[in-house]
């Protein structure tokens, strides 16, 4: 999340046109107080039934927890990009989400 964090004027835009979505099955609180400490200029939802990890094919059921998984979503709904498990630690990864959030917003 740090990393989005510190990329996010430059991979998504400072928001413009872009909004990021992080979804956790952690608490709706816990999740609150840490991107408040953290400085996240995103939104984060709490799935704590794994509902919409469930519907994306991103829950784990043997923990209980979502996958790292990323989504790029058009703005007709539409999933442009998936990288699942996302390799954050990668630089190439971000490059290759910056690309295709690019596309997403139609080249912009």
């Amino acid at each position: 999340m740090n990393a989005y964090r510190d990329q996010y004027a430059q991979l998504f835009n400072g928001g413009k046109d872009v909004t990021l979505l992080a979804i956790s099955t952690d608490d709706i609180g816990d999740l609150a107080s840490w991107a408040k400490d953290a400085g996240y200029p995103f939104t984060f939802l709490s799935d704590t039934g794994g509902n919409v990890g469930r519907l994306y094919g991103a829950f784990n059921p043997g923990f209980r927890l979502d996958n790292r998984t990323l989504y790029v979503v058009g703005p007709d709904g539409t999933i442009v990009h998936r990288a699942a498990p996302f390799r954050e630690v990668d630089p190439t990864a971000y490059t290759d989400l910056g690309a295709a959030v690019a596309k997403a917003r139609g080249g912009k």
